[in-house]
């Protein structure tokens, strides 16, 4: 069975959250953060042997305050994040143990995929070596004119071949160390994007609109909901690790 280490970037700046209180990836939902519904996604499958969270250096003391128990009864390895999101992951990946033969990035504030759109992503990245989780985009698409108090619609966008791309993102280790290795000055939103770079093939897994990612205070009513009709992964050891309690505050 292929090894797989799974990071969770939960460094960002969460501008769009707009929560004096809490960051995205940190905010309480259905009992416990944001990012502990992430990471138990991961943590009860079999092949993942590392799981390593990323945190801004500000919010490190408060985060081992909090959720220091947390993370040892998990086995999570923390990580503290750089400028850009691509500065965060290359640390994150100085950590990946050598015998992790593939790593998978999802976001932290992505709560809501479930176990059978990992399956298929992860047997994709094994056959193809990068593989990404992404839908199919069924929306009529505009481009917009440059004006920017009035913003006019410049053109219609051919949606046929057009992906959203989502989390996770799955690579072979050496691939994406290599795809780091290679960034020069590029600032990739995605890891994907870096792989492309290389010229080397990314496969594109059908995941779900129900892999919403947390932007906005409006997405949380929504992932609740989400949560309700998922499946839940199979605990192992039959005690749960999260706490009710287990939010930041």
């Amino acid at each position: 069975m292929p090894r797989f280490a799974v990071i969770l970037p939960a460094a960002g700046r969460s501008q769009r959250f707009r929560d004096p209180a809490y960051k995205k990836p940190f905010a309480p939902l259905g009992g416990r953060a944001v990012w502990l519904h992430s990471a138990e996604r991961f943590l009860n499958r079999d092949d993942v042997k590392q799981v390593i969270v990323i945190v801004a250096e500000e919010d490190k003391e408060e985060f081992q305050r909090k959720f220091g128990a947390n993370l040892a009864i998990m086995g999570v390895d923390l990580c503290v994040g750089g400028e850009e999101r691509t500065d965060s992951i290359a640390n994150a990946l100085a950590l990946v143990d050598e015998k992790n033969a593939f790593v998978a990035v999802h976001d932290a504030a992505r709560p809501c995929v479930a176990e059978k759109w990992l399956d298929a992503v992860f047997a994709a990245a094994v056959e193809h070596g990068a593989a990404i989780l992404a839908q199919p985009v069924a929306a009529t698409l505009k481009r917009q004119t440059a004006d920017a108090a009035q913003p006019l619609i410049a053109e219609t966008v051919d949606r046929r071949g057009l992906w959203e791309a989502q989390t996770p993102q799955v690579f072979r280790r050496e691939l994406l160390l290599e795809a780091y290795a290679n960034r020069g000055d590029a600032v990739a939103t995605d890891d994907a994007a870096l792989v492309e770079q290389l010229g080397r093939p990314v496969a594109l897994v059908e995941g779900s609109p129900l892999n919403i990612k947390i932007t906005t205070k409006s997405d949380l009513k929504l992932a609740e909901q989400i949560l309700k009709v998922l499946p839940k992964p199979p605990a192992k050891g039959g005690a749960h690790p999260f706490a009710d309690d287990d939010l930041w505050r």
